[in-house]
């Protein structure tokens, strides 16, 4: 072989060196977003999920009330805090943080895809799993163990929670690894509302 041809076969084996995968990615999109909402997740913000402060005195899902606008949970909510209203909880409206969040959403939906999809996505996916779990020691400390509408899902959790999956992994790969990285991006966004939303309920 001569120098040459040495040249050509370095540089074509260059060319083909694989990219750099990142994490989750062979496992499909919705794997790099858990990914990467896991690594946002802090002991602190756990323990503020388990805190009871003054649930007591705020409806809380008053507050999910205002971020969900066009969610089919929104019915489900209705009926909550109708049965909220029958056991004598005054309903305020909804307050700063979801009314912005909301504006935020609905504006992301038209204008930005990628970028919603992060938001359906974390929220989502926090309400099917540790949402349940506060849920249900709410429930079990001041709603005498009351299943709330909110919290019951129509058919089989997990066959549901794999649907959608699917459905994100099928929408991102039309997507490229520049707009997949815009949609990770945003996480951090999608943490600071809902720990907005948070922070209010338990003040």
């Amino acid at each position: 072989m001569n120098r040459k041809s040495s040249v050509v076969g370095v540089s074509a084996t260059t060319a083909e060196k694989p990219r750099k995968r990142y994490p989750g990615e062979a496992k499909g999109f919705v794997e790099e977003m858990r990914f990467v909402a896991m690594k946002l997740h802090t002991k602190e913000q756990a323990k503020e999920g388990e805190k009871e402060g003054s649930l007591k005195k705020r409806p809380f899902l008053v507050m999910l009330n205002s971020d969900t606008q066009d969610w089919k949970g929104l019915k489900k909510l209705a009926k909550d805090l109708e049965w909220f209203k029958e056991q004598g909880y005054a309903i305020p409206p909804p307050s700063s943080p979801g009314i912005t969040y909301s504006e935020y959403l609905m504006d992301l939906s038209e204008k930005d895809p990628q970028a919603f999809i992060c938001h359906f996505y974390n929220i989502y996916f926090a309400h099917s799993a540790g949402g349940r779990m506060i849920g249900k020691k709410v429930a079990e400390k001041i709603l005498h163990k009351k299943d709330l509408e909110f919290y019951k899902w129509d058919g089989d959790l997990s066959q549901l929670l794999q649907n959608v999956r699917d459905k994100l992994n099928k929408v991102a790969e039309s997507w490229t690894r520049e707009e997949k990285n815009h949609c990770l991006e945003e996480t951090e966004k999608s943490f600071k509302y809902s720990g907005d939303i948070l922070r209010l309920i338990l003040s």
